[in-house]
């Protein structure tokens, strides 16, 4: 992983992971590595995998089957989701609308390039 010097790296693990919950990387009910081989694959603390595993249970992502290891949720999929929008809403989004608002850009600007970037993944 590429790390970010202006996040904890415990936050940027557990971004990832819901990340490829997301995209279908991960899929709910699979196992999640083991905190011992997360840290080895990723070259951390595997105390700092513990703290993104925590984080990510404690938001029912990921649950705990004592003695086998960390799975991903049932409804895990439906929760990064909302965890995600609530974050692009609060965090993102304002520092987005306020370079619109400092560079003129309208939302018309933003809906035009919106569209060609769906017409070019299509």
């Amino acid at each position: 992983m590429n790390w970010n010097d202006h996040k904890a790296i415990y936050l940027q693990i557990a971004d990832q992971l819901v990340e490829d919950v997301l995209k279908g990387k991960t899929k709910v009910g699979e196992r999640a590595l083991s905190v011992r081989e997360l840290a080895a694959q990723i070259q951390v603390n595997p105390n700092t995998v513990v703290r993104s595993y925590g984080l990510l249970e404690q938001e029912g992502v990921l649950h705990n089957q004592r003695g086998i290891g960390y799975y991903i949720a049932e409804n895990a999929l439906e929760k990064v989701r909302k965890l995600k929008r609530r974050e692009f809403m609060e965090e993102t989004l304002p520092e987005v609308f306020k370079m619109m608002q400092l560079l003129e850009i309208s939302l018309d600007d933003i809906n035009e390039l919106y569209l060609q970037n769906q017409n070019a993944t299509s």
